[in-house]
């Protein structure tokens, strides 16, 4: 099995298996110099880690990373900076419950990757998933912690706008009470209506979707390439390859087709120093493939968890009829721990482009910045 590695020059391969005995990632093009330690890794781990509420799975992993190589102690400061070689980072799984899917060892379920897998491979783990677990996101997590190293100045922040059917008011949105409830959520009274619907779907057995928003603040203009290096379409890629996601939209995104043309033009004077000052921001930061200066905003889908305590129609190896009920601790919404794995993408890609552009064009940001 290829392609378990994203990035051009800030390069991530992650590796392991939900039910392994670790699961890890390797760090390949960080400059070195940078100041890194496992606890700033970890701080990242414990906003994604399972088992923190009773909306996410209840698997109880500590999450704790260890740092194998690509580091070394600093003479002046006795704190760790990265060599400059590859950087390879290691989570031990101490919570696996593999009987837990010991049923479904030669059922397909329905909306998971078995068939799939089984019809390219000839084989699946069917503990968990496998490499096709979201148990592997752990790892693109730890990486957007050393992304986040090299890029100055940059915030990067997420949070959930709806689960389900229900929607945020975006007019009370507050990045400050993010952190402060169970599912990332910048507004706190539809936070307490999530609770209560949330409550139910998972008494039920059942599972609901929900979508994401992270955005980059503080991004320098210029990052992004025509024709095939575009930094949104590196950006759809990387929301893409997370676990159960199903639409990415860049700014305005599909609400774009409704708008009339000078609607969706963003709009521009010049400020007091000549530089552009942008009246809005529907192209979400990127046109023409190039940041704009302005914040990145990125959203994605998440589909409902396909693990069920209901029963859903699926078929065996044998091509046998059966109706399936997956066992074991599974999120009744598995898009609230993908918030901090957004973040880490939209880290790790535009890190690989900050290197990028500056090795194309010998500066860190473009003259007019």
């Amino acid at each position: 099995m290829s392609h378990n590695t994203f990035g051009h020059l800030f390069r991530v391969t992650t590796w392991g298996e939900s039910h392994g005995p670790a699961i890890g990632c390797v760090v390949d093009g960080c400059p070195p110099g940078l100041p890194i330690s496992a606890a700033e890794i970890q701080a990242e781990l414990d906003r994604r880690r399972p088992g923190q509420s009773r909306y996410t799975t209840q698997r109880r992993e500590p999450d704790e990373v260890r740092i194998l190589s690509g580091v070394f102690e600093d003479d002046e400061t006795g704190g760790l900076v990265t060599t400059g070689t590859p950087i390879a980072l290691q989570i031990d799984n101490v919570d696996q419950r593999s009987k837990d899917y010991s049923e479904i060892r030669d059922r397909y379920r329905p909306g998971h990757a078995d068939y799939t897998y089984d019809a390219k491979y000839g084989l699946r783990d069917y503990r968990g998933g496998g490499r096709s677990s979201a148990r592997e996101t752990a790892m693109r997590v730890a990486a957007g912690a050393i992304a986040r190293k090299l890029l100055p100045g940059v915030s990067i922040r997420g949070a959930l706008v709806s689960i389900g059917e229900i929607d945020i008011d975006r007019a009370a949105w507050d990045w400050d009470v993010v952190e402060k409830n169970p599912f990332f959520c910048p507004d706190p009274q539809t936070a307490e209506r999530w609770a209560t619907y949330l409550d139910g779907i998972r008494k039920a057995g059942s599972s609901v979707g929900a979508v994401v928003e992270v955005v980059a603040e503080g991004v320098p203009v210029g990052l992004g390439a025509p024709v095939y290096g575009k930094l949104d379409q590196d950006l759809a890629a990387a929301m893409m390859s997370i676990n159960a996601v199903k639409g990415v939209e860049i700014g305005a995104g599909f609400e774009a087709a409704r708008l009339r043309g000078e609607e969706n033009a963003d709009a521009m004077r010049a400020g007091p120093d000549g530089r552009p000052v942008f009246l809005s921001n529907r192209a979400g930061g990127i046109l023409g493939g190039i940041s704009t200066g302005q914040p990145i905003v990125v959203r994605f889908a998440v589909k409902p968890t396909s693990s069920l305590l209901v029963p859903v129609q699926g078929i065996t190896r044998r091509g046998e009829n059966v109706d399936i009920v997956t066992k074991g601790r599974h999120d009744p919404c598995v898009g609230i721990r993908a918030v901090p794995v957004g973040e880490a993408m939209l880290a790790i890609v535009l890190a690989d482009h900050y290197l990028r552009h500056r090795a194309q064009t010998g500066s860190e940001s473009t003259s007019r910045t």
